[in-house]
């Protein structure tokens, strides 16, 4: 009984002290599988983000190329003009074609009609009101030449005519914007809009003294060389013996 007493609670401490020791352990195990798990998810996050960002660039790459060969091609097509409005002019017959045939989408070729009338208003007027600002071109014969400076300039004209186009063909293919009007009214609805239109453009350029094109500026004959600039008109000329 002695001995009992004596080692009894000798073991029962030390029992308590290991179960204690197990317990902080398992504590520590616990913490370090944590942190392991929250490591593991930042780094899964971080190289989902270095996938997306190369294939998010590259997609940038390819729209700024597309943007970049899309405006080489119009920039070199400045130059053929006759080219430009012949191919629009193909277009809009191949439309107006297309609309017959299928006796639908007038109230699209309505839209069309309109917005090209606004282009060509934009295309014939003055780019700085005569009305407001002064004088567009010089009213002398002796006056300063200076070219008549549009509101619309002939490349975004034929852009602008270029695109509605191919907007109003994409909408024919939708039975959607096929919406059922009377189609009389309104072609002479925009008849007399472009009648009106035109009225109030040509008493503007009467009014102000003014035509929609460049006139007056000097121009020299390639035969005639002595008028020429440079041609050496009003210097001395050599006695001869």
């Amino acid at each position: 009984k002695r001995l009992r007493q004596l080692i009894g609670p000798t073991t029962e401490k030390r029992g308590s002290g290991i179960v204690a020791g197990v317990e902080d352990v398992r504590r520590l195990v616990g913490k370090a599988r944590r942190r392991a798990a929250a490591a593991a998810a930042g780094a899964a996050a971080a190289m989902d983000g270095v996938g997306d960002e190369p294939r998010s660039s590259a997609l940038e790459r390819f729209v700024a190329q597309l943007g970049r060969n899309y405006q080489h091609m119009l920039d070199r097509s400045t130059i053929y003009v006759k080219s430009r409005w012949g191919g629009l002019a193909v277009l809009l017959a191949l439309y107006l074609l297309r609309v017959y045939l299928l006796n639908g989408w007038f109230i699209v070729t309505y839209g069309l009609g309109i917005f090209l009338l606004n282009l060509f208003i934009g295309f014939i007027s003055p780019q700085i009101d005569p009305e407001t600002d002064g004088p567009v071109l010089p009213t002398g014969k002796d006056g300063e030449f200076r070219p008549f400076s549009r509101r619309v300039p002939e490349f975004k004209f034929w852009l602008g005519s270029f695109n509605a186009t191919i907007f109003a063909t994409l909408l024919t293919f939708f039975k959607m914007f096929d919406v059922p009007v009377f189609w009389p009214i309104l072609l002479i609805y925009f008849i007399s809009l472009f009648f009106l239109t035109m009225r109030r453009q040509i008493s503007h350029m009467v009014k102000h003294k003014y035509v929609p094109w460049s006139s007056g500026k000097t121009r020299y004959n390639k035969k005639d060389p002595v008028n020429a600039p440079g041609s050496g008109e009003g210097k001395p000329k050599g006695l001869s013996l």
